[in-house]
């Protein structure tokens, strides 16, 4: 089967598949605010209806939350599981938005024309993209080249309290192949890109307690230990000199990253100076002789990411606070293990502590790492489909960022995750304005018919 026709009716079909999107948006459905339930339950409805206008079998799936959507069609090539999320984030402040919200507009920009409104970029018009890629190749051929599933959930922007759960209930449905996650974008908003790393996340509290009360600095001061001081202490041995994270053991399951990949993020052209530029800084700040890529796809961190303690209004108030605390969070890779590394942190803290002083701990969340297996023919037979469709050769990329779905799909379904996606910096998502270029939605519908097409080869 030719994708060349497919690629013609994605063309000539593309007012109608905008229609379909702005009907799509057009949807509140606020996951995170319960006055939106009955429209997270309406976008459900009209994406197993669309789905079954194309000979889809889909339906809603209930969940304690939100619902799922889950249809499933057959073809000759592999078994493919495609992942997006209905879900939008709210839109406060409103009055920052230039239109409702909720009425998306096609607007003329200077960088071309835009679809603006909530959900257009993240993640609806992602989503849509695969679909309609989907539509045309049935419209042409009768079929599609691969056994695909269906997967939308209404809840990741809450969270998804109810994914882990659906997930292990239905493993043995929604297991395939490979599964295509649409929710990234383009590096640096024009090289289209396969994301193969995505970091883990540890975020974990830390209160250090000293004297009962606070104190008079005049009558305690020098004789009296401070918490703050201390937990400045423990803070700056976090990190050596160059950089390095000192946490016993932390660096354990860190992988070196393959030669021919490191080519690929040189060929990039990232400049670092550029990137911190435009937040008014001006030199890299992590791990002495690593690039700023490295750090932010291949390294892990550690950041404090707020710090509470003493009197903090207006003015002056001379005590020493009975007790300080911090937040701190790491970014991991490779195979670090989450719960081995707060263990670590813990024991490196309460060494720390000095006798007069209590430390106690507060844990958040703890996610591992996802790193895909390149490997795979697929991967590359996907970064060569979008090299040629796109006017820059795509890369294999990282992401300093988590999607903890593509590790529960490797967890709790033992399926590998693409990620693919063709959003750009300034889609302005989860702030008012949000935006999706309609050539990111022309060539992002374009890009998977090709990949399609190219994971249905022998």
């Amino acid at each position: 089967m030719s994708v060349d026709p497919v690629l013609a009716h994605l063309d000539s079909t593309l007012s109608d598949n905008i229609e379909r999107l702005q009907d799509l948006l057009r949807i509140p459905s606020i996951s995170t605010d319960p006055a939106f339930k009955a429209d997270c339950d309406r976008a459900a409805d009209w994406l197993v209806a669309d789905l079954q206008s194309m000979g889809v079998t889909a339906e809603k799936r209930p969940t304690p939350g939100h619902p799922m959507v889950v249809g499933h069609i057959d073809g000759p090539g592999p078994h493919l599981l495609f992942y997006g999320h209905y879900d939008v984030q709210p839109v406060d402040p409103l009055d920052l938005w230039d239109n409702d919200p909720f009425d998306p507009q096609l607007e003329d920009t200077p960088k071309g024309k835009v679809l603006r409104g909530r959900g257009a970029a993240d993640d609806k018009g992602q989503l849509m993209t695969f679909v309609e890629a989907c539509r045309a190749w049935i419209a042409v051929h009768g079929r599609l080249p691969c056994k695909i599933t269906f997967f939308f959930e209404g809840e990741e922007e809450s969270g998804s309290p109810s994914l882990v759960p659906f997930l292990k209930d239905n493993a043995d449905e929604l297991k395939a192949d490979i599964a295509l996650i649409c929710d990234t974008g383009l590096f640096d908003s024009r090289v289209p890109a396969v994301t193969t790393m995505l970091r883990g996340m540890l975020q974990e509290e830390i209160t250090i307690t000293g004297p009962t009360r606070d104190l008079h600095s005049g009558m305690y001061g020098g004789a009296a230990i401070n918490p703050i001081r201390v937990l400045s202490r423990i803070i700056a041995a976090l990190h050596d000199d160059d950089g390095r994270i000192t946490i016993p053991d932390f660096y354990k399951g860190v992988p070196d990253i393959p030669g021919d990949v490191m080519q690929q993020w040189e060929a990039l052209g990232f400049d670092h100076k550029a990137f911190l530029g435009d937040v008014g800084l001006s030199e890299l700040a992590g791990e002495a002789g690593r690039s700023a890529l490295e750090m932010l796809w291949s390294r892990p961190t550690c950041e404090v990411n707020g710090i509470g303690g003493g009197y903090q209004g207006e003015g002056f108030k001379t005590v020493l606070p009975s007790n300080a605390s911090a937040k701190i969070s790491f970014r991991l890779v490779g195979h670090q293990d989450p719960h081995a590394i707060r263990e670590n942190l813990r024991a490196m803290v309460t060494d720390l502590t000095p006798k007069d002083c209590e430390v106690t701990f507060k844990p958040h969340g703890a996610s591992q790492a996802s790193v895909m297996s390149i490997d795979n023919p697929a991967f590359e037979k996907a970064r060569v489909a979008l090299s040629d469709e796109w006017p820059d050769e795509a890369a294999f990329i990282g992401s300093g960022g988590s999607i903890p779905v593509a590790g529960y799909f490797q967890s709790l379904l033992g399926t590998e995750s693409m990620l693919i996606g063709f959003g750009k910096d300034d889609d302005q998502i989860h702030s008012p304005n949000e935006k999706y270029d309609l050539d990111s939605f022309q060539k992002g519908a374009r890009s998977w018919a090709r990949i399609l097409a190219a994971l249905s080869e022998g």
